[in-house]
């Protein structure tokens, strides 16, 4: 925060409005801080934060949408997106929250680019593309394949579904 720095320089004789209009702030702003230092919200925030630290102290397992259930009981009632914002600017997150392999890369090509990404041919059933495809869901899972045939007036296609 910018203005402890205001208040140091008028120490040293330099003035608030020179300062103020330097820095990219009104004065108004400044005298507003200064009268105020910490305005009720950032204040409900910190016992918010506070409570919010030892519900998650007691289990660790509890995260935003647990903590906000459990803040009226402790006397500081909140909505949830107001702690979920809390809680993610504190890091304060359920041990169960992190989901593993949400941030896998694509692996390597299956097979080598056999057509250098040539998808003209000169007569037909000379380039034949193929794009296999697995639809996984709780239940089962779907492979999928399409086959492309390139001829020199454009192509044709033929699905294939296994269930």
């Amino acid at each position: 925060m910018m203005y402890p720095l205001v208040l140091d320089l008028a120490v040293d004789a330099v003035p608030v409005t020179v300062t103020c209009r330097v820095l990219g702030f009104s004065t108004q702003a400044f005298y507003k801080w200064r009268k105020e230092p910490v305005s009720p919200r950032d204040w409900d925030d910190a016992h918010l934060i506070n409570a919010a630290h030892d519900i998650h102290g007691d289990d660790p397992a509890f995260g935003y949408r647990f903590i906000a259930d459990e803040l009226p009981g402790r006397g500081a009632p909140a909505g949830e997106n107001r702690v979920a914002r809390l809680c993610s600017q504190e890091r304060i997150w359920s041990v169960f929250a992190k989901k593993p392999g949400l941030t896998r890369k694509a692996g390597p090509p299956v097979h080598d680019d056999l057509v250098d990404r040539q998808f003209t041919a000169h007569g037909a059933n000379q380039v034949w593309l193929t794009d296999i495809t697995e639809h996984r869901t709780v239940t089962a899972s779907s492979t999928s394949a399409l086959s492309r045939t390139c001829t020199p007036t454009g192509s044709s296609a033929t699905p294939w579904t296994r269930g």
